[in-house]
């Protein structure tokens, strides 16, 4: 599973710094502006989400976490082999997909029922890292409507499986705009093995 991410807004990462400085512009003095979040991202924090635009892919702000239908708290992965057959992620599926760009993702090491060790995973050829997630909107508890993410996730490959049986779906760098625009690419990429290679340190 996915838990915490990492944003690092570092001005050296200028693949980063270039979403950031988009977002910062296109949502300058609004509320959803003034609660971006960068660092490490915690469920229901608000935070950069790469979506198809009218031309090319467009960064907005979305928060994390679609809304439990009976039970507090929000649903923050969705489980990439299954979620097709879900009536909440079905429709995202089809028409709402999404990236999450970050610099790293966050894992716990457990041992006999208690948590040892906070790992942070990065990719090892790339300073960014970008996991495939889906959207929806959704009405807040005064009826405003508002845009969620979740992140999808698979079986965890062997950079990651000493530490968790799952991971995120993460995206080849070549391969987002196929992800946003080709539903057919996208299903196939669902049940494919995830091939990042990632480096584990310790936080």
């Amino acid at each position: 599973m996915c838990g915490r991410y990492y944003i690092d807004d570092d001005d050296t990462i200028a693949e980063m710094r270039s979403i950031l400085n988009e977002l910062n512009r296109k949502y300058q003095g609004t509320p959803m502006g003034a609660e971006m979040k960068t660092g490490e991202i915690f469920p229901t924090n608000v935070a950069p989400v790469i979506v198809a635009g009218k031309d090319a892919p467009a960064p907005v702000l979305m928060r994390w976490g679609y809304p439990k239908w009976k039970d507090a708290g929000v649903i923050i992965n969705a489980r990439a082999e299954t979620a097709e057959e879900k009536r909440t992620f079905s429709s995202s599926i089809a028409h709402r997909r999404c990236i999450l760009p970050a610099n790293g993702f966050y894992e716990w090491e457990h041992e006999n029922g208690h948590t040892k060790q906070k790992f942070l995973l990065r990719e090892k050829a790339s300073s960014m890292l970008y996991m495939g997630g889906l959207y929806s909107s959704f009405e807040d508890k005064d009826g405003v409507r508002y845009f969620a993410y979740v992140i999808l996730t698979v079986d965890a490959n062997s950079s990651m499986s000493s530490l968790h049986d799952r991971m995120p779906l993460i995206m080849e760098p070549d391969k987002l705009l196929s992800w946003l625009t080709d539903e057919a690419y996208a299903r196939r990429l669902l049940a494919s093995p995830c091939l990042a290679d990632l480096s584990l340190s310790p936080v």
